[in-house]
């Protein structure tokens, strides 16, 4: 912006990054703040956000049925309101439930509460049904085709070979004319959200190692192809089976994730997955496990209603809170939590415009201070003041010396 009004000549100051900042913060606070319909057909979408230091924050989103995409049951971030942002330094099941309590205040009772069954979050919600009965609790369904695949990989001694074999391969090529061949990264948390680009590697690399040397593009050393990739060829039949396993859990995940969960839904996702060839005995018995699973899902809900089935679009919303972030994540939470405000909902020109008049920046620091007190960042500054007060005291005696 400096720059441009230089070279235009435009007589304005350019405002700083910390006065950018600010207004962010101005505009997360009064999305979050602002009243909300009091209505019978809100869904929350419900987390756990963590960082540095022993801070949890419950995030709360929300969206109503009737602003549901019609025949579509993904959403954006453009479609989601904020309703609650609630760090705590201790969660536990009662914790989850008074905070979901407080948050009944602002939209009435949801009709539906959208989680991935974390241990605290389910605790809380299951207690927040019973009192609240005409509340669905629905499981991601994300979450519940990775906790099926942790229960059959883990045990799975091929498929603990694999990985370590790719582990050691990205280790042994990386810095290698080979870079462009090797794994891709494994997670350590959530490991088994994003499995199948594993599979998909192993698979593309057998197809290369099936290629004749002479057409291969771009050309590689063969020996040392063989050396560092050759093990692949041993998995050929395991990869064919992991690949049909991921296969009919990526139709799953995508029919729930578009169409929610309605009456009867079980019977058309069987009607989904018939042109599928499943010829393992683990995966047609997956697969009937996720219908039965679809099945007790659907029996919460009413008649002509459609509920959410995923909450992909709050993971959506903190993989972009990280971005912009970015090494301030470092330093625990600080006030710049109220960004997920501003990156959720509709935000138009009339909205930053009564944003900025209603909320002073004051109030942003009355905010920081009820709900973070003291931060990672100003424990860290006041343990190592007394560190710099001593070096100053040394270097002072050292000059006089």
């Amino acid at each position: 912006m400096q720059a441009c009004f230089e070279a235009l000549q435009v007589p304005y100051a350019c405002p700083s990054w910390f006065a950018g900042r600010l207004w962010l913060l101005r505009l997360g606070y009064y999305k979050l703040m602002r009243p909300k319909d009091q209505a019978q057909d809100w869904v929350w979408i419900i987390d756990h956000t963590v960082q540095l230091g022993d801070d949890k924050c419950l995030v709360i989103l929300g969206v109503r049925l009737r602003d549901l995409p019609s025949g579509d049951c993904c959403i954006s971030h453009a479609e989601v309101e904020p309703i609650m942002l609630a760090p705590v330094k201790k969660s536990n099941g009662e914790v989850v439930y008074q905070q979901l309590e407080q948050a009944v205040a602002k939209t009435g009772v949801p009709c539906e509460i959208v989680s991935d069954h974390g241990t605290d979050l389910n605790a809380g919600i299951e207690k927040f049904v019973q009192q609240h009965p005409q509340t669905s609790a629905v499981y991601d369904i994300k979450h519940k085709t990775a906790a099926l695949l942790k229960r059959e990989l883990d045990q799975d001694q091929d498929w603990n070979k694999f990985i370590q074999l790719a582990t050691q391969a990205k280790l042994q090529v990386q810095q290698t004319a080979l870079s462009a061949l090797f794994p891709p990264n494994q997670k350590t948390k959530a490991r088994y959200m994003n499995v199948d680009i594993l599979v998909n590697w192993g698979q593309n690399m057998l197809a290369f190692l099936d290629t004749p040397q002479e057409v291969r593009q771009p050309i590689f050393d063969k020996e040392v192809v063989e050396k560092k990739l050759g093990w692949v060829r041993d998995f050929r039949s395991q990869l064919k089976d992991w690949g049909e396993l991921f296969e009919m859990l990526t139709v799953i995940e995508s029919f729930v994730r578009h169409h929610g969960y309605y009456q009867d839904v079980h019977l058309e996702l069987e009607k989904h997955l018939l042109p599928l060839q499943v010829q393992t005995e683990r995966t047609r018995r997956l697969r009937g496990e996720l219908i039965a699973f679809v099945s007790e899902q659907a029996a919460q809900v009413h008649q002509g209603e459609r509920l959410l089935g995923s909450s992909e679009v709050i993971e959506s919303v903190f993989g972009k809170m990280k971005r912009l972030e970015q090494d301030q994540s470092k330093n625990g939470f600080t006030g710049l939590l109220l960004g997920l405000g501003a990156l959720v909902s509709t935000t138009t020109d009339a909205v930053i415009q009564k944003a900025l008049e209603t909320v002073p920046t004051k109030q942003i620091g009355i905010w920081r201070q009820e709900m973070l007190g003291q931060t990672v960042q100003s424990r860290r500054r006041q343990a190592l003041a007394a560190s710099k007060h001593a070096e100053q005291k040394w270097s002072q005696s050292l000059a006089a010396t």
